[in-house]
């Protein structure tokens, strides 16, 4: 990459945490492709999946509308692909562009055809790419009463309010999308999270195609972490345990970086021993929004992951190694 170059960057997760990523990535790179997780079993998405036996389109469609051009077309355009219909009925809660998703890909017979096609309509800067060819479910093994127990579904992983001990995927060997390990291996960075980091983030590590292109890439690999360490499903969990569960899912995966907002970090020193054990190099930024909802600024987030891509690391921008 030369110097004068915006990075080709892959940005992997799913829902409001890719979301995050994508408004910030989308100011530094036009080189820039979403690899989306594709296990989502509720709501509008889950009704489709199971109605038409087809990828839930639910998170597909919002790295989507994260990605439209800032012109009048995009965000109109971008504003209809995210309605949602109120009714008695049957299209009660259903998002117009899942709806507009799914009839391009009966049309089509072709999901990246159909994303592409939506990309356009949108002028979306960057492309949207399933992480896998066929819909995943999620399974956990969590702690629930003093017991170990298992839970299916994305949904029920991603709303549990027990401890998650481990992940897999159903089905175990699901093949990779060809066009996302593509991206990948031409990527200069990879950046995974923020996001549900059960449901959305480590998934993609599990599908073993696009796990072996992670470790295989020349790519830098950024992970971001969340602006809150307790969730539903990562209740109890401090940050550190949030880089050792990633670590155990995905003991090859060699981390460059790793962004954090200080407000968001338990114990710093932890944090920081943790992240220099993995062999990364820690980056302590305000990212969320300045009026208290715990939101990523999509510009704040760019000038972090800028810090990241250019090696200034330091606290006052010192370039480093």
């Amino acid at each position: 990459m030369g110097s004068g170059d915006a990075p080709a960057v892959v940005a992997l997760g799913g829902g409001h945490g890719l979301s995050a990523s994508l408004s910030a990535l989308r100011l530094m790179s036009d080189r820039l492709t979403a690899i989306v997780t594709v296990a989502d079993d509720g709501g509008s998405s889950g009704r489709l999946r199971e109605e038409l036996g087809v990828l839930p389109p639910g998170d597909l469609r919002m790295a989507l509308a994260a990605l439209c051009d800032d012109s009048e077309w995009g965000r109109t355009w971008r504003d209809l692909l995210q309605h949602r219909f109120t009714s008695t009925g049957d299209l009660d809660q259903h998002a117009v562009g899942n709806l507009l998703i799914v009839a391009l890909w009966e049309l089509l017979d072709d999901p990246v055809e159909g994303l592409d096609w939506v990309g356009r309509l949108l002028g979306a800067r960057g492309r949207v790419l399933p992480m896998a060819s066929v819909p995943l479910s999620i399974e956990a093994d969590v702690v629930r009463d003093g017991e170990l127990t298992t839970i299916v579904g994305q949904s029920a992983v991603g709303s549990t309010a027990s401890r998650v001990e481990s992940i897999r995927l159903i089905p175990s060997d699901p093949p990779a999308h060809p066009q996302a390990v593509e991206a990948v291996m031409a990527a200069d960075w990879v950046v995974l999270g923020p996001g549900s980091w059960f449901s959305s983030v480590m998934p993609h590590l599990l599908v073993p195609e696009l796990a072996e292109a992670l470790v295989t890439s020349k790519a830098r690999v950024c992970l971001t972490l969340n602006l809150a360490s307790e969730t539903d499903e990562t209740h109890g969990m401090t940050t550190v345990e949030h880089l050792r569960a990633l670590a155990r899912h995905a003991p090859d995966l060699h981390v460059d970086a790793v962004v954090a907002d200080p407000l968001a970090v338990d114990d710093p020193d932890l944090l920081l021993a943790e992240v220099e054990q993995m062999g990364a190099t820690l980056l302590m930024r305000q990212v969320r929004r300045g009026d208290g909802t715990p939101r990523h600024d999509a510009l704040r987030l760019a000038a972090a992951y800028r810090d990241v891509f250019d090696n200034f690391l330091g606290d006052v921008g010192t370039r480093s190694r």
